[in-house]
């Protein structure tokens, strides 16, 4: 994929006049529908439909289903393309995306039930292990809360993920994932966020045992390790955090490219001003610029790996390094514009303000923090040099860093 196809969301799905129509739909219904889903708390019926027909549910289900086993690529333009008109529908649309991705390791008599009549389903999910989960005659009785579900309001289909019985949740115990109609779950309104209000991203509640049965739960670990399986292609078996990173980070360059066009145009009516401003305000402009050209690049290259043939536990570090140093680069150019717009930014709501409320919230989650993927990352490139032999002895010798230092719930963390 070159550059122009990655500004403008033209990627393999892009590639037809009718997908290029149906995409340029929904960019433009998240746009015109941002403030009022930062008022609401939730998308409009309308942007959620437009993203539906524009492929993002469908994007990685398998071909069987009628899906398009799409590419992260791909993905990563579409997002962020909705992205520069609305972070909260673009945030939705990658999950619907992701999650689909993840339901293909249900068994598939599972699979037909969610996608026997359509691949454009829905699909909402708490990742985070929570609940209980007890056998019964052919599946299992499951209940309890699950925190921020994004989208939950307009999803068909939930994955849950519990620990299984006499197991402690995540890091160390067996979990399961669980498919669960969204009709049976009760939504309770938690989700009062600075930023990304649009998804709300509401707790779901089972307030009673839900019986699944065993062809709609799968291992979680196998989820996250992109294990493969009959009918799982390679956007299948690509382990988690090859591309959540990324896919997560894409919403916040679409809305800092927002942030940087709207800067851009509130200075240049400006006028040319006293000397030291015309400076400073070409200097921000160019430095915000790099930074988001920058974190795009890193992202790319993210992408592609991610596309590529790779299960290398390096590979999937160096992406989390990256999508974490472009989440940075990100919050960095638009909270430079916010500063240097001042009182045009801070003095009500406008694109901006939200946009940059919504970049700090998603440069908060868990999957592209910077101490996080660092860990990860120094662990597995110092891991080379554990049974290196000493390039010095005595005392003087250097102390040797003792790899696979990240805590186990780093390890083990999910979306």
């Amino acid at each position: 994929m070159n550059r122009s196809q990655i500004c403008t969301g033209q990627g393999a799905q892009g590639g037809t006049p009718r997908a290029r129509v149906q995409l340029a739909g929904a960019v433009a219904s998240a746009a015109a529908h941002a403030s009022s889903a930062d008022a609401t708390g939730r998308l409009s019926a309308e942007t959620v439909t437009l993203l539906t027909r524009a492929g993002f549910a469908r994007h990685f289900v398998p071909g069987a289903w009628q899906g398009t086993e799409g590419t992260f690529s791909d993905l990563l333009a579409e997002v962020a393309a909705v992205g520069e008109g609305c972070a909260s529908a673009a945030w939705c649309a990658a999950l619907w995306a992701t999650h689909g991705r993840y339901a293909a390791h249900l068994p598939l008599e599972g699979q037909l039930d969610l996608w026997g009549r359509s691949p454009d389903v829905r699909i909402a999910a708490g990742l985070r292990p929570s609940g209980s989960a007890a056998r019964c005659s052919g599946g299992w009785l499951l209940s309890g809360t699950w925190e921020c579900v994004s989208g939950i309001a307009d999803a068909h289909w939930l994955l849950l993920a519990a620990p299984e019985p006499d197991e402690p949740p995540l890091p160390g115990g067996r979990c399961r994932l669980f498919a669960v109609p969204a009709a049976e779950i009760h939504v309770r309104e938690t989700w009062r966020s600075t930023g990304m209000r649009g998804t709300g991203s509401h707790t779901a509640v089972l307030d009673g045992p839900v019986v699944v049965p065993d062809h709609r739960t799968c291992s979680l670990s196998d989820v996250l390790a992109g294990s493969p399986g009959p009918g799982r292609s390679r956007c299948h078996t690509a382990p988690a955090y090859l591309g959540t990173g990324l896919l997560l980070c894409a919403p916040a360059l679409g809305a800092a490219r927002n942030a940087l066009r709207e800067w851009t145009a509130w200075a240049a009516r400006r006028g040319p001003g006293r000397p030291s401003e015309r400076a400073t305000l070409q200097l921000t402009l160019a430095q915000s610029a790099d930074d988001i050209e920058a974190a795009e690049l890193l992202l790319v290259d993210a992408a592609l790996r991610a596309d590529s043939a790779t299960r290398a536990e390096r590979d999937v570090a160096r992406n989390r390094r990256v999508a974490a140093a472009a989440a940075q680069y990100l919050v960095t150019a638009v909270e430079r514009l916010f500063r240097a717009a001042g009182t045009h930014a801070c003095g009500g709501p406008g694109p901006l303000e939200r946009t940059w409320r919504d970049v700090h919230v998603l440069a908060a989650h868990q999957a592209v923090r910077r101490e996080t993927a660092a860990a990860l990352y120094a662990d597995s490139v110092f891991a080379d040099f554990e049974d290196r032999p000493e390039q010095a002895a005595g005392p003087a010798a250097a102390p040797r860093f003792i790899a696979h230092s990240a805590p186990p719930e780093v390890v083990a963390g999910v979306h």
